[in-house]
């Protein structure tokens, strides 16, 4: 039967008992508003070509208010905005369904286009974006810049009845109707893909089960004060999804599909424009889509988002797996018979916190080796019952990233790794909950 263990690193302090600080936020960012930056990055295995499709305005901001002039993790791209002096206003890092598929035999043989989203505070005068795609040496592979000028007269503003939603949580209160404010929290959309207008209570249902999994997790549990969570209700013609394996196309509402590069249980989205205007009026950061469907599978991208199935068996600590990579940027510690070799160059540091190839390991976990943590209770395991404390020696332990040899995580098992093992490791928890403070604390 498997259990819910869950780590307790350190003691955390209620978030009563502490201010959230504010960094000095330049006054060239108009916080009141967003700047939606729509991209197409093109190319094939040797080539990537940036370009921006169109710049639209939201009213509000639903990002960090904290941290501005750096990303929380390198990334496989960043996106970057500088004042006429060469001021850094705000800075976030991101990864690509593009990059992916650029490792791909197909890539080799064919060029395609893939949709990007990234929203920025609005500036108030000019200021310089920046947008670099990185190689897997971390050099920059592409870049494109322009000047954003808030004053343009083609920014389209972006004003539409918000898609019926409904708030789950808000900095730990649970919600009945309230004007929500999301400054300082981290905001989480949880919205429907697959489900019919008659099917949305399951849905509700489903969003609620993705966020009592996260809850079930540490340091979620501990720190499920810092975020607001949003069940987002857009429906699709038809239920379920696509399987084109099977000759099983569904128009729904952004038009997911399993096989993305022709892996079978790889559930993605290629209409991100289509994905962020249903999210339009309604305050978002990261976002996790629920497809209705049975079927194994899912997948989740470095702020971009988590996609994955609500009716199968495995949902629960799946949805929690993929929200480990869209969120913290987390590396899958599983691996083949070194199938995938080549995906980590040998003499760089992954940027990923979870694993490494020892080139920098000061950088990542060397001061948690051999020290021992108590897998303790915050929560039920999934057959409702209260699990005994285990211990856990984290060390090193080769295999991750795909990849046998060459590339090592921290602990035997974890929520990265495998799907029966009920609980994020030390390490992991460790980036997780760096990744919070960031957002959330100066």
């Amino acid at each position: 039967m498997k259990k819910m263990f869950l780590i307790l690193l350190t003691a955390m302090l209620p978030l009563s008992e502490y201010a959230i600080a504010h960094a000095a936020i330049p006054e060239a960012l108009n916080m009141d508003r967003t700047l939606r930056i729509d991209c197409i990055f093109s190319g094939s295995a040797r080539e990537q070509e940036i370009s921006i499709a169109e710049l639209r305005a939201l009213d509000g901001w639903a990002g960090r208010r904290v941290n501005l002039d750096r990303p929380p993790l390198r990334g496989n791209g960043q996106i970057t905005l500088r004042d006429t002096s060469g001021n850094i206003l705000y800075s976030n890092a991101f990864s690509t369904l593009f990059q992916e598929w650029q490792t791909t035999e197909e890539a080799t043989r064919v060029r395609k286009s893939f949709e990007n989203v990234f929203l920025v505070p609005m500036p108030r005068v000019k200021a310089e974006l920046t947008l670099k795609l990185f190689d897997t040496r971390g050099n920059t592979a592409c870049e494109y810049s322009q000047t954003i000028d808030p004053a343009d007269i083609l920014i389209r503003p972006l004003r539409k009845v918000p898609a019926p939603h409904v708030w789950l949580w808000k900095g730990g209160d649970p919600l009945d109707g309230f004007e929500v404010d999301s400054a300082c929290k981290i905001d989480v959309a949880i919205v429907a893909e697959g489900y019919t207008e008659a099917e949305m209570d399951r849905f509700l249902e489903d969003a609620r089960a993705t966020m009592e999994s996260l809850w079930g997790h540490e340091p979620f549990h501990a720190l499920k004060d810092r975020f607001n969570i949003v069940a987002v209700q857009v429906p699709s013609e038809e239920s379920g999804v696509s399987v084109p394996r099977e000759g099983v196309w569904k128009n729904t509402a952004v038009d997911s599909s399993f096989d993305t590069f022709y892996s079978a249980r790889y559930l993605t989205t290629l209409h991100l424009f289509r994905l962020h205007d249903a999210l339009a009026g309604i305050p978002y950061e990261h976002i996790i889509l629920l497809a209705n469907t049975d079927t194994y599978g899912g997948g989740g991208i470095f702020n971009s988002y988590t996609l994955t199935t609500a009716r199968h068996s495995s949902f629960k600590p799946v949805v929690v797996h993929e929200f480990g990579h869209s969120f913290a940027g987390l590396a899958d510690e599983y691996f083949y018979d070194d199938t995938y070799d080549q995906m980590y160059v040998a003499d760089i540091e992954p940027w990923e916190r979870n694993i490494t190839t020892m080139k920098d390991f000061d950088s990542k976990w060397k001061n948690m080796v051999g020290r021992v943590y108590t897998l303790g209770l915050s929560g039920l395991d999934w057959a409702g019952r209260k699990p005994a404390p285990e211990k856990v020696t984290v060390g090193l332990h080769e295999g991750g990233g795909y990849q046998s040899k060459g590339i090592w995580r921290g602990a035997e098992d974890c929520r990265m790794k495998t799907n029966s093992y009920p609980a994020f490791c030390p390490v992991c928890q460790k980036a997780i909950r760096d990744i919070i403070d960031f957002y959330t604390r100066e």
